[in-house]
């Protein structure tokens, strides 16, 4: 846990994983979209990404970077995790501000606790939950 600074390579899901744990950004685009009542025209206008390539990528024929993830949320009005909120749970925490700091931390968190032991995962979440309570108290 000392070496909390340094980034950990992780393997996104692209358009062609298949399983349970498998998802297609594309798809989630469309839905948030089509739910804002927008067009692929509109998202061109607020990103100035061609509607050729958004109707690309919500037919999962191209995996988008993670900087044009970010104009499409902020075109969507949406936090960019919000597309990878997986359940309803997520989705209300995934809609909760947060600072970049807030957000890098968080992702460091959930890269190494992969790696921990369910005894040890649990642990960190308590120790998490704590630290929680007592910064937002």
């Amino acid at each position: 846990m000392a070496d909390m600074h340094m980034m950990m390579p992780v393997a996104l899901p692209t358009a062609r994983a298949t399983g349970p744990a498998a998802m297609n950004i594309g798809t989630t685009i469309r839905g948030y979209r089509l739910q804002k009542g927008m067009s692929q025209g509109d998202i061109e206008k607020r990103t100035g990404l061609l509607r050729c390539y958004l109707s690309r990528v919500e037919n999962g024929h191209t995996v988008p970077s993670l900087d044009t993830l970010q104009k499409i949320a902020g075109a969507l009005d949406l936090p960019l995790s919000q597309f990878f909120a997986d359940d309803p749970v997520s989705r209300d925490v995934a809609a909760i501000a947060l600072s970049e700091d807030e957000i890098r931390f968080l992702t460091q968190i959930q890269r190494y606790s992969a790696h921990l032991s369910d005894s040890d995962r649990k642990l960190l979440l308590a120790m998490v939950r704590k630290f929680a309570q007592t910064t937002l108290t």
